[in-house]
């Protein structure tokens, strides 16, 4: 589960970005603030302006909030999600906490979720099916916040009924990968320390493996992994028989894909791949983003002289800034399928090697387009 968009693509003799390094909260820690806040509502009469909540991590942060009342049985408070500088889909959302006395419950705390609060559809995710997509680290916290704000109640021998809903939640949740996991009508409440720092991309790299999981728990033994939407869809066309829950946009993530597709016992694992993040596949990379390492311009230009480009030409791709310059030449060659079929077959070489195991590997080469190039099979190699 994810609230976290890929980060932007960055293009090779661009200026490196200058990106913030500003902390933010997570949606589960702005949910335990509201939460807190309408609990000492509840018992004051007053919804506070500001609260002090514990985050998963132990720390004790005071967060603003909005919109607060109070009837004395149930009581609203709202901590707005400030993601720092980290570019998160729910920046700005309105985690909305309301809450209700439970007389006779017993000091029972019950968690639900209201609009704009994801439901789960689908086994695999460490969550009920029909329940609310609350992590469990989060909702620990949120329930650790309301029992510390709502003793009194508690103690007296009532409960605390906690619904989080968020507005818009419902169109945050369609930039997120949320949809494929079987989360629908709305964003997760996650945080594992309630930080949110800056590009980590850990959320994203969550939801790769709880995508898998998910196709596991459906049955799947096979899995396709993408770098993106076009390399999806040009996957999707290619296999029409799998089931879309085998479909996983894993990103730069490939370590953590193929760590969770071996632990799953996938018995075939697919990659679809376009020359760029091919050759850093090719490469052993664990991580294949533009700011951890550069294309290995060597390896590129064995390809491309193993299919019979030029000598001038195979000087020129090793010192050209990208692998797609190499594509875009050998293409004019008639040499497109050759030189992918090249990189696949290093590709699925480095891969067997460093993820070993009794899985099928084939890799799906695709052009700019989306467009399927060339399939090979790791059987075939010689």
């Amino acid at each position: 589960m994810t609230g976290q968009v890929l980060p932007e693509k960055v293009r090779k003799g661009d200026p490196k970005r200058d990106r913030g390094n500003r902390t933010g909260f997570s949606t589960g820690a702005n949910s335990a603030a509201a939460a807190a806040a309408a609990t000492l509502g509840l018992v004051h009469g007053r919804v506070p302006d500001f609260v002090d909540c514990v985050l998963p991590n132990t720390q004790r942060v005071r967060f603003t909030i909005t919109d607060g009342w109070s009837d004395g049985q149930r009581a609203r408070a709202v901590s707005i999600k400030d993601a720092g500088d980290d570019p998160d889909a729910t920046n700005g959302a309105h985690l909305t906490v309301d809450v209700e006395r439970l007389p006779g419950a017993a000091g029972q705390i019950i968690l639900r979720g209201g609009p704009g609060v994801g439901i789960v559809t689908k086994p695999g995710l460490g969550l009920e099916v029909g329940g609310p997509a609350i992590n469990p680290v989060p909702r620990k916290n949120i329930g650790d916040n309301v029992r510390a704000a709502g003793g009194p109640i508690l103690d007296a021998g009532d409960g605390i009924a906690v619904t989080i809903s968020v507005p818009g939640g419902e169109v945050m949740a369609t930039k997120t990968l949320n949809a494929r996991l079987g989360i629908l009508g709305g964003i997760s409440i996650l945080g594992t320390t309630g930080i949110v720092r800056p590009y980590s991309t850990a959320a994203f790299r969550a939801s790769v493996v709880q995508a898998v999981d998910v196709a596991a728990n459906q049955g799947q033994t096979r899995v396709v992994f993408t770098t993106g939407g076009r390399t999806e869809k040009c996957a999707m066309r290619s296999f029409p028989e799998l089931d879309e829950a085998c479909f996983v946009q894993m990103g730069d993530f490939v370590k953590a894909a193929f760590q969770t597709a071996v632990k799953q016992h996938m018995r075939h694992i697919i990659v679809g791949a376009m020359v760029g993040k091919l050759t850093k596949i090719a490469q052993g990379l664990s991580v294949t983003h533009a700011w951890r390492e550069e294309v290995d311009r060597e390896l590129i230009a064995s390809a491309a002289a193993e299919v019979g480009a030029p000598p001038d030409l195979v000087d020129e791709i090793r010192a050209a800034e990208t692998a797609r310059f190499a594509a875009e030449r050998l293409a004019e060659l008639d040499l497109a399928v050759a030189f992918h079929r090249a990189l696949a077959e290093r590709a699925i070489r480095s891969l067997r090697q460093r993820y070993p195991g009794p899985h099928r590997l084939t890799v799906l080469a695709c052009n700019f387009e989306g467009v399927p190039i060339v399939t090979v099979e790791e059987h075939d190699l010689v």
